[in-house]
């Protein structure tokens, strides 16, 4: 008998017993789309979070006082350290020669009107002309920052497309005069869309000179500062092969001003968009491995259910088998044919799986606003899981009924 005629008996085996074969494949089913539709899910996310984090340069360094914080504890351990400069990020732009441009920045949420319109919580964000290009800002309408608006303080702002929108409507928001923290500031640019970032609207914010947020906001930074305010120092290193030489010139940089002795730790962070990216697939790679052990459970679940019917199977067909070997069938052939039904049965649940796993993941994206993604690793994956469930919880049920004997066999009633 081939293999071909092997599948056969078994999809013939599968329509006699739809009710037995339909519960014995449940667990499969379960465990295959659980595993399909987080994959599906996580891989989206991770797409995402990988195109998001482009928008902020994925080059670019990003010098903090505090870096990734990632606990409690460890903010309450950074918070007495030293606030980073302007006159910090103006030593990194003249002695670090692996660095192309440097942007301080500070940043902080206010209600932004115009005339009788409102908009709540924007991003104010006080810095430098060279920030538009380190941060792929581009200009869709107007001029850019310029020194002159910086030297002199000027109440001008560059505004984001949600800005536009919700302030101006229709009309032409350049030259006409928003209200920030209660200054007017005329508006001197309008900036293309950038979309969201980890439910952030990026687009939903003002540049402003530094000086003149200083002068709002914050006051005169300093190292010791009582009110605590500190710069981030945004660095675009020349290119992708200086990111590295581009960090330790800032970090050996930034130890000497800061007087950090050579046996302690940097007393500021430095983020890249890299390590964002690494720490989400870390979340996710903990996710998926929690998916995991709960598709193991199911598919266990569903292998001890496929053995189970594969025994009851050979009893059944016990004189079946007993005839086949009668007339010349080998063990090798009955092994073949039993643990074939077996992977057929277990690949059913496993397709079916798949199927609803990628329905459901295209669901739960379309009712939650969520990313999925269907990869071909994924569907390789699911099948596989169900043929080796198969194949291992076959494997005694068709070496049963191989070791039968056929002169009992063909006795047995």
């Amino acid at each position: 008998m081939n293999i071909w005629e092997s599948i056969r008996l078994a999809f013939d085996a599968i329509r006699a017993h739809k009710l037995r074969s339909g519960l014995t494949t449940l667990g499969i089913m379960i465990g295959v789309l659980t595993v399909i539709g987080m994959l599906a899910l996580i891989d989206g996310f991770n797409k995402m979070i990988a195109k998001q984090l482009s928008s902020l340069g994925t080059t670019t360094l990003y010098v903090q006082k505090q870096g990734l914080v990632m606990s409690h504890d460890d903010w309450m351990k950074t918070r007495g350290r030293k606030n980073l400069t302007i006159e910090d990020a103006e030593a990194v732009g003249e002695n670090c020669p692996s660095v192309l441009r440097v942007a301080p920045i500070m940043d902080n949420m206010a209600n932004v009107r115009f005339g009788k319109e409102e908009v709540l919580g924007s991003e104010i964000n006080g810095t430098t002309p060279d920030y538009q290009y380190i941060a792929n800002y581009e200009i869709t309408d107007g001029r850019a920052l310029s020194s002159v608006d910086l030297s002199h303080s000027r109440n001008v702002a560059m505004i984001g497309s949600t800005l536009v929108e919700k302030l101006f409507g229709n009309q032409d928001p350049l030259g006409k005069e928003v209200t920030i923290a209660g200054n007017r500031f005329e508006v001197i640019a309008t900036l293309d869309k950038k979309g969201s970032f980890l439910g952030n609207d990026q687009d939903n914010m003002v540049i402003i000179p530094i000086t003149t947020y200083q002068k709002i906001f914050s006051g005169q930074v300093r190292a010791r500062s009582p009110r605590g305010s500190s710069v981030t120092i945004a660095v675009q290193p020349l290119d992708a092969d200086h990111v590295e030489s581009a960090r330790d010139e800032v970090t050996e940089l930034l130890r000497r001003r800061r007087k950090v002795p050579p046996a302690k730790p940097d007393d500021f962070g430095i983020v890249t968009a890299d390590q964002l990216m690494a720490i989400f697939k870390k979340i996710t790679a903990g996710v998926f491995g929690l998916m995991i052990g709960v598709t193991l459970l199911s598919l266990l679940v569903g292998g001890i259910g496929i053995m189970n019917i594969m025994l009851v199977s050979v009893s059944e067909r016990i004189k079946e088998i007993g005839i086949r070997k009668a007339i010349g069938a080998r063990k090798k052939d009955i092994m073949q044919q039993f643990i074939i039904e077996a992977v057929t049965l277990s690949s059913v649940g496993g397709v079916i799986g798949m199927l609803i796993g990628f329905l459901m993941a295209w669901v739960i994206s379309l009712t939650l606003k969520l990313p999925s993604t269907v990869t071909w690793w994924s569907v390789v994956l699911g099948f596989g899981f169900s043929a080796a469930v198969g194949i291992f919880f076959g494997w005694y049920p068709a070496q049963r009924a191989a070791e039968l004997d056929p002169i009992e066999a063909l006795r047995y009633e």
